[in-house]
């Protein structure tokens, strides 16, 4: 039996197409539910064939140049305000 890598290796982008369809319907193309663990063994290889045949922007999950929310907007001062400190 081949290793996970090796599996990931003989990913075409045929079969990575056929992989992703699957997990976004949760249906195989035949009609065939997805088990819980197809899914996530189907995503895991998804996600490990993305890393080694795609830029990072194309793939699964990449939301872009993110700033933390906690910089984007000021939060006020309001323990140490400068008309308290005499």
């Amino acid at each position: 039996m081949s290793s996970f890598n090796e599996m990931i290796k003989n990913i075409t982008p045929e079969i990575y197409q056929s992989l992703k369809l699957a997990v976004e319907i949760g249906k195989w193309a035949d009609g065939n539910k997805l088990t819980a663990e197809q899914r996530e063994l189907s995503l895991q290889a998804m996600i490990a064939w993305e890393m080694q045949n795609l830029p990072e922007e194309e793939r699964t999950g990449y939301m872009g140049p993110q700033e933390c929310q906690s910089k984007a907007t000021e939060v006020p001062n309001i323990l140490f305000k400068s008309d308290a400190i005499h």
